[in-house]
């Protein structure tokens, strides 16, 4: 049986995506998700995969909810 896996890249462009959208860059949008920035870029490049808290400071500090992040993600897949 073939257990699907979130594939971490999709997730990370989703992430560029909606902070390119916005006009910021990864050191604005690591200072306002409180989070470094080199685990941001680890993130946009599909090398870490966010946790759920993680993804809720990202998205609150993009001004979006989690379910248009995860709608555009699926988008992606």
């Amino acid at each position: 049986m073939h257990i699907p896996m979130l594939d971490s890249t999709k997730v990370g462009k989703t992430v560029a995506f909606f902070r390119r959208q916005k006009g910021i860059s990864q050191e604005v949008l690591s200072g306002l998700a409180d989070i470094g920035r080199s685990h941001l870029s680890a993130i946009e490049r599909g090398e870490r995969k966010p946790t759920l808290e993680t993804l809720f400071r990202i998205c609150t500090a993009l001004d979006i909810k989690m379910s248009t992040f995860v709608i555009k993600l699926e988008e992606m897949l």
